[in-house]
């Protein structure tokens, strides 16, 4: 144990999870970098943070499934046995299609990791962060999209209903634990330039989006993470219940 905060952030090894990670690390706080697939990833990031004095640690876990919470939770509790901060990070995206060709599988992929996932994820925060159950308070912030106002019609109706459905629950339980020590807030991204665009098979659609974006350009995962660093941090002491748009006015 360092006495330094601890940070989990879920889908922590690349894109804004892994920007979040560094700023954090750099900010006095120990990371825990949860993964799925990109073990490569997850260890290279940790090994560079821990280069600079953090203490950085990897856990492999699907937060679509109550076995990959559940083996997260139990490594966060055998490491470092205190949570300060969960980054509700990790989600999917799909191919870019019309609502009449969602297929029920995809669906439930989608609501399983961007909705469910994390629900539970929070639930599993709250009971080790809560004064109602012993523990100290602490932050919880919640990664949205700008989609959840946008609709993206088109392209990805599932996602951003997934992300409304974000939004709605940071609110509710903001409201729910906010006399327990717990601040709930959440980040809505817009275009921002991460191989998530790759994923749902349109891989240059963060720079072919610049001319609908007001500031005329995509935002980075740093820049993301600045904000979800300030809603982790005691400069807001006072917020909770927020949804911070970094979308370059879209």
């Amino acid at each position: 144990m360092t006495g330094r905060p601890v940070v989990l952030i879920t889908g922590g090894s690349r894109g804004i999870g892994a920007a979040v990670a560094r700023k954090a690390a750099s900010q006095g706080w120990d990371v825990l970098i949860n993964y799925v697939a990109q073990e490569d990833a997850a260890r290279a990031l940790a090994t560079e943070l821990q280069a600079t004095g953090a203490r950085a640690e990897i856990v492999k876990g699907d937060t679509g499934s109550e076995d990959g919470i559940a083996a997260i939770f139990a490594v966060l509790d055998q490491r470092f046995g205190r949570l300060d901060a969960l980054v509700n990070n990790a989600g999917v995206v799909d191919r870019a299609e019309r609502v009449e060709d969602f297929s029920r599988a995809r669906l439930d992929r989608m609501f399983a990791i961007n909705v469910i996932g994390k629900i539970r994820c929070a639930a599993e925060a709250v009971r080790r962060m809560s004064t109602v159950h012993g523990g100290q308070g602490g932050s919880i912030v919640n990664i949205s999209s700008m989609a959840a106002t946008i609709g993206s019609p088109g392209q990805y109706v599932d996602y951003a209903a997934s992300k409304g459905a974000v939004d709605t629950f940071t609110v509710g339980l903001s409201k729910e634990v906010a006399a327990e020590g717990i601040r709930v807030n959440a980040v809505r991204p817009g275009i921002i330039d991460t191989d998530i665009h790759a994923s749902g098979g349109i891989p240059d659609r963060a720079s072919a989006m610049a001319s609908a974006i007001p500031m005329q350009r995509p935002g980075l995962a740093d820049e993301v993470a600045d904000a979800v660093l300030y809603l982790m941090s005691s400069q807001a002491s006072y917020v909770t219940g927020a949804i911070l748009n970094v979308s370059g006015g879209r």
